[in-house]
């Protein structure tokens, strides 16, 4: 699986429209030879990921309700679009979307290569800290792994790294590769890298997390997108600017890890589905 994380920036002085536009011209250039977000050669790609609330900007708070869409808007519409014109799985990284009701979600999509709609996901784990998100924003309740001629995908966003259980409910669901879409800060970046390659060792799974760049709402964002296989190796690690981020997962290194180191078949569980103490 060839896998392509464009680690965006969202500047202050950029609108989201011409971020947008700007994005979907590089996710067309993918497989031509051209230039990439990073200034990069482009080849080929099987999945590509962009991150958490890319179009808006996370930490834009003042933009969430103006800038929110339905799952059938506009960025979904052109995000899927792009997938089926190039013929690969897209994370479309999160938007604001608006649901039926009227409720803000923190919500990304995952795009097949014919473009049609494989799932979507709204993040369960708002943030709060210093972050408006927890008040603008309902939290979504469900999880999301999607079946694809890739292998099981899950979704999570940012903050949900925090929780193990949800990666744990996911590998449980059957989940090989998970994907976190994510603005995480600069200030944070030791606890950024420690999580995502937790997550990827106590599950042995493969952990594909793109992360913003740049500065954007006085916030300087980490960078630093990490690919990460079941074993804890990273693959591929991105600098903090913005930039395009390549690798290669192996399904077979997935399957090796798994029979060699069987840990996941050790679990102890109550009959509650507690752990035993």
């Amino acid at each position: 699986m060839r896998v392509v994380l464009f680690q965006l920036a969202c500047p202050d002085d950029e609108p989201a429209a011409d971020r947008g536009a700007r994005v979907l011209t590089e996710l067309r250039g993918l497989g031509t030879g051209g230039a990439g977000a990073g200034g990069l050669g482009t080849g080929g790609a099987d999945l590509v990921v962009l991150p958490e609330l890319w179009r808006t900007g996370y930490f834009h708070f003042d933009r969430y309700r103006a800038d929110a869409e339905e799952l059938a808007g506009p960025t979904v519409g052109a995000l899927r679009a792009v997938a089926a014109e190039r013929g690969l799985h897209l994370v479309t990284g999160s938007i604001v979307e608006r649901a039926p009701g009227g409720a803000l979600h923190n919500t990304t999509v995952l795009a097949g290569p014919d473009g049609a709609l494989l799932g979507h996901y709204r993040k369960i784990h708002l943030f709060g800290h210093e972050s408006a998100e927890a008040t603008l924003l309902t939290a979504g309740d469900d999880v999301l792994v999607a079946s694809t001629p890739l292998g099981a995908v899950g979704l999570a966003t940012c903050y949900d790294l925090r929780f193990p259980e949800l990666f744990r409910l996911l590998v449980d669901r059957g989940a090989e590769v998970v994907v976190v879409v994510s603005a995480w800060p600069l200030a944070r970046l030791e606890h950024w890298e420690l999580l995502v390659r937790a997550r990827a060792v106590e599950n042995q799974v493969f952990v594909v997390a793109c992360n913003a760049a740049g500065r954007h709402g006085g916030v300087e964002l980490a960078g630093t997108s990490l690919v990460v296989d079941p074993w804890g190796t990273v693959l591929a690690r991105a600098g903090t600017g913005p930039q395009m981020l390549r690798a290669v997962l192996d399904r077979a290194r997935l399957s090796a890890v798994r029979a060699e180191f069987p840990v996941l078949t050790h679990r102890r569980l109550g009959t509650a589905g507690s752990s035993v103490r």
